[in-house]
């Protein structure tokens, strides 16, 4: 199979939340990811569960040959691996990692929805892939991410971190 640039979105709001990005990053090589650009790490408010810590965020972009469901396994066994529990929907956790998009590939299955089925409404997700990636399109709303960004209506805080 070709390779295929993908683009993560990770997460933390548990524990030592950069280390754990950065862990997360690091495992990504032995999930078959060629990390190519990370995007700045940000400070983001909670969104849907707000009674839990901010999060840091960072986007990832690769270069892959794993075919997207597999990729996906993969990450949820980085997250096991790490000690991440998800007790509560949306709730706290040491490490989140989603597939926001999979070259152009449009995927619908109930285990996986690329592009990501909200990316679009969430700044969390936007701000730090329009750092790596402004111009990437979302195949199905044919928008690029800065676009996305632009007309989100999600207000929710992201600053840059530390």
């Amino acid at each position: 199979m070709a390779e295929k640039t993908v683009y993560l979105s990770l997460g933390s709001n548990v524990g030592d939340r950069e280390g754990n990005l950065r862990a997360a990053i690091a495992a990504l090589g032995d999930a078959g990811v060629r990390v190519t650009r990370v995007s700045s790490f940000y400070e983001t408010e909670p969104v849907d569960f707000l009674e839990q810590g901010w999060f840091l965020n960072c986007a990832v972009e690769g270069e892959t040959d794993v075919p997207a469901m597999e990729l996906m396994r993969a990450l949820r066994g980085i997250e096991l691996r790490m000690g991440s529990k998800k007790p509560v929907a949306k709730g706290p956790r040491l490490i989140d990692m989603d597939i926001l998009l999979y070259g152009s590939e449009t995927i619908d299955t109930k285990e996986l929805q690329v592009p990501h089925p909200r990316m679009h409404l969430r700044r969390f997700v936007l701000v730090p892939l329009a750092d790596i990636a402004p111009e990437a399109v979302h195949p199905n709303l044919k928008k690029t991410v800065k676009q996305l960004l632009a007309e989100t209506p999600d207000r929710s805080t992201v600053r840059q971190a530390g």
